[in-house]
């Protein structure tokens, strides 16, 4: 691969993600507003946000390959973000529990040299059990997932708080669809394996 890979973000989720394919890549925080726009139905802003991610790296390196994420969960249609403390965090958990909840994860690869983006959002639905207090407790303490939208994360113990898990990328989940972003690389010349 001789073109520049750039992951358009600086969460380390997603990096250990993109590890996982073996390709030379570099990670650069795009520094963007991340708000939603009035009335934006969430998948819509997951996928704005991506690409305005792989557009604002691509200001700095025209030449490079730009890989652009962003991810949206909702309980009941409506936003729930990073809790950021524990007690959002325990409210997060508590209001989630026996429902589901639906990550929308926007991933785009840019070739800004071509103008060519492809995008796609792809969506994940995760059924929480249902859960006292002291599970909640006991689980934030042990993994403090302040980072994490929903307050949980599946590739640790979080996955004792999920009852199920629907969807085509379990990748998809943690924020970076690996599945759909092998097409795109196909799509660009650029082989996994």
């Amino acid at each position: 691969m001789t073109i520049k890979l750039i992951l358009a973000s600086s969460s380390p989720y997603r990096r250990a993600l993109l590890e996982r394919l073996g390709l030379s890549f570099e990670s650069i925080s795009p520094d963007i507003d991340e708000s939603s726009l009035l009335n934006e139905e969430p998948e819509d802003t997951a996928l704005r946000l991506a690409q305005q991610k792989a557009k604002k790296i691509a200001e700095i390196y025209p030449s490079a390959l730009i890989i652009g994420c962003d991810q949206v969960a909702t309980l009941a249609g409506k936003h729930i973000g990073k809790p950021f403390t524990h007690e959002n965090a325990v409210k997060q958990l508590q209001d989630q529990q026996g429902r589901s909840v639906i990550f929308y994860s926007a991933l785009c690869l840019y070739n800004p040299s071509q103008n060519r983006m492809q995008a796609e959002v792809v969506p994940y639905e995760v059924k929480f059990r249902a859960l006292n207090d002291a599970q909640i407790e006991n689980y934030l303490r042990i993994e403090e997932p302040y980072d994490c939208a929903g307050s949980a994360k599946s590739e640790g113990l979080g996955i004792a708080l999920i009852e199920t898990m629907t969807g085509s990328d379990p990748n998809a989940l943690i924020g970076l669809p690996l599945i759909k972003l092998i097409s795109m690389l196909k799509n660009e010349n650029i082989g996994v394996i």
